[in-house]
């Protein structure tokens, strides 16, 4: 009986450890099967996207860069077919063998055999690495011909940024170059992540790379586990960059770069007083912006740095100069807006003292009696230093800045420096000093603390010839890709040419700038513009004008002017004992700079231009000539011009490839 409980006993114990095993798999199963429904029930659409990501892959596809054109639709940057041959290692089967092969047809150095076989153990067999870049047609056909002989060689086509008009448009182009790590690091835009993009660094190409740049495109390729593509699935094109279009007269951008080539360093800037487009920016020495986009050499990139005569420096919006007697006609101005009667004489006996300090004319004779009008064409120091005295340089400062001058102008180009007007809270801001008598004078005939760029001075000129506040800018229009109209811009231009025949400031009125309210009138005086404009008419176009050898003699097609020298350093008493009297007889850096501002027709202005020749010496002497044969050039290209060499409806498409002489 005792056996018999005992066994009952183990039995209903085992029975309780079975429940419990049995449950505890049952919960377990349970868990692993509602894991599973989760996984591939729930959650099936996740795992699934996840699976295919395993097998497919997304790539980028890099957009054509938008062009840059001129007014008439030349293209100034373009997208050109980049031949590159490249080597696949894995069918190869000998790499070494393969450029053994390659150097018989193409010349592979050292250098690059060791680049090369760098990048194939770094890369996977199938990888494609690249041997050589811009391969001209010749060199591409022979390694066709020879492609039989050489395995896992092929010719890749892409594309890369041309300019076709090189150093002539390369301080207002820019160039593009490769990514560097701050920029990508920055960026928010994967397109840069792409091996080999580039982006504008530089002038137009900077300041408008987003929009130039376009959106990429999408391929979406099968790859199998070791990331060898197997086949493309789909492809979607991205949206090629917009084409900018340019105010910038091609030809004339060619003829002052050319113009200015037998200078050491010089700019002009030319404008379009009716809409503030610039026609033409030159600056020189120039480089060539194609090398940097194929890839400029650390000893090319070294030599322009240490250039002493700065060529990669756009001297028209970036080198300051004091304006030296270019910046009267703003005296004169402020002159007559605090009352000063224009009529009233001042004598000039070639001298003018303050106190105990003796401050001289450029005419160390004198030029005698001098109202507002003959100091400005014949340019007598004394009766702006009288003026100056009255006006105060504070005053003077105003109409500076109503002009355009000691500011950026808001050009869309990168780089542009601002430049300094004194006034009383500046110096004592910026040097802890208060302002003296003397340095009123000193300013009042453009030399001092007076800093100026080019660009500023031809902006000032506009202002004065057309009574607006002109704003300069390059870029007319952005275009979508693929707007081929082969007339459009043509006729846009030959409506403002046309506005611009009449008075300037209905041409104004009718440009796309005013309409967007951009140049009010200036808040001065048309009976001062007046005096000051034929004052400067004076200047080239009377005899005794300090410009009057440089005139242009063609009827209908004069300039007004004004000369300035800006010295760079005073010539001492014992440098004067010892026969250094003139310019010329300085070594070159120790030369004045030439200035010189006009604006053309005299009676209906219709292109202001500056012009700065370093150290060239006197304004009438360096400067004058070369504004003369701008302003002519430019009137002879006038598409509306009876003899102009080229006509609107012959234009072609878009889609073609101070102690001295004024």
């Amino acid at each position: 009986m005792a056996l018999l409980n005992e066994d009952h006993s183990r039995f209903k114990t085992f029975s309780r450890r079975a429940a419990l095993l049995g449950g505890g798999k049952a919960l377990l199963f349970g868990a692993l099967a509602a894991r599973l429904y989760y996984l591939q029930v729930v959650e099936s659409d996740k795992y699934a996207t996840l699976a295919e990501d395993n097998r497919i892959s997304l790539r980028l596809l890099p957009p054509p860069r938008g062009r840059i054109l001129d007014r008439f639709g030349i293209p100034l940057a373009a997208n050109e077919q980049n031949y590159k041959v490249v080597l696949v290692a894995e069918q190869a089967n000998d790499v070494e063998r393969t450029l053994d092969r390659l150097g018989q047809v193409i010349e592979l150095s050292a250098d690059e055999r060791a680049r090369i076989m760098t990048e194939v153990r770094k890369k996977r067999a199938f990888v494609p690495v690249t041997v050589r870049e811009y391969l001209d047609w010749q060199t591409v056909s022979r390694i066709e011909v020879n492609a039989p002989d050489l395995p896992g060689i092929s010719i890749d086509v892409g594309q890369t940024r041309a300019y076709p008009f090189g150093k002539e448009m390369a301080h207002v182009l820019g160039y593009v170059a490769a990514v560097s790590e701050a920029e990508l690091k920055a960026a928010e835009d994967p397109l840069l992540e792409l091996p080999g993009f580039k982006i504008g660094k530089n002038g137009l190409e900077k300041e408008y790379d987003e929009k130039l740049r376009g959106t990429a495109g999408t391929t979406t390729v099968e790859v199998n586990a070791v990331g060898r593509t197997i086949r493309e699935l789909k492809r979607e094109e991205g949206t090629p960059g917009q084409d900018l279009v340019l105010s910038v007269d091609n030809q004339l951008q060619a003829y002052v770069q050319q113009r200015l080539a037998g200078e050491k360093s010089a700019s002009v800037v030319l404008l379009d007083i009716a809409t503030g487009g610039v026609l033409a920016l030159g600056s020189v020495p120039s480089y060539d912006p194609n090398a940097f986009n194929l890839g400029i050499s650390s000893s090319h990139w070294r030599q322009l740095l240490n250039d002493p005569l700065h060529p990669l420096t756009n001297k028209a919006t970036a080198g300051l100069y004091n304006p030296g007697s270019t910046y009267k006609m703003v005296v004169a101005l402020a002159a007559l807006e605090a009352g000063i009667d224009p009529a009233e004489e001042v004598y000039c006996p070639g001298h003018y003292d303050l106190g105990n300090a003796r401050f001289h004319c450029w005419k160390r004779w004198g030029h005698g009696k001098m109202d507002m009008h003959a100091a400005i064409k014949e340019s007598c120091d004394v009766y702006f230093y009288d003026v100056s005295r009255r006006v105060g340089v504070d005053n003077i400062a105003a109409m500076s800045n109503k002009l355009g001058l000691g500011a950026r102008t808001g050009l869309d180009l990168p780089g542009e420096r601002g430049g300094t007007i004194p006034t009383k809270a500046w110096k004592r801001a910026q040097i802890g000093e208060p302002w003296q008598g003397g340095e009123t004078l000193v300013t009042s005939i453009g030399q001092g603390f007076v800093l100026t760029s080019p660009l500023q001075l031809a902006v000032m000129t506009a202002r004065i010839a057309g009574g607006h506040a002109v704003t300069p800018h390059f870029a007319r229009d952005l275009q979508p890709r693929g707007d081929d109209d082969p007339t459009a811009q043509a006729v846009d231009a030959a409506q403002a040419m046309a506005a611009r025949q009449g008075d300037p400031a209905e041409a104004a009125a009718a440009t796309p700038a005013a309409r967007a309210g951009l140049f009010p009138k200036l808040d001065i005086p048309e009976a001062d513009l007046a005096l000051i404009r034929d004052a400067m008419d004076a200047v080239v176009n009377e005899r005794g004008g300090t410009a009057y050898s440089k005139r242009i003699t063609r009827e209908g097609w004069a300039m007004a002017g004004k000369t300035g020298t800006s010295q760079v350093r005073r010539i001492t008493m014992a440098e004067r004992r010892q026969g250094v009297v003139e310019n010329e007889d300085l070594p070159w850096r120790r030369r004045d700079h030439g200035l010189y501002v006009a604006f053309a027709p005299v009676h209906a202005p219709r292109y202001a231009c500056a012009v700065v020749v370093e150290h060239g010496g006197g304004g009438s002497s360096a400067a004058a000539p070369i504004g003369r044969d701008v302003l002519t050039e430019a009137q002879r290209l006038d598409p509306l011009a009876n003899d102009s060499p080229r006509q609107i409806a012959d234009a072609p498409s878009r889609t073609q490839g101070t102690g001295r002489m004024p």
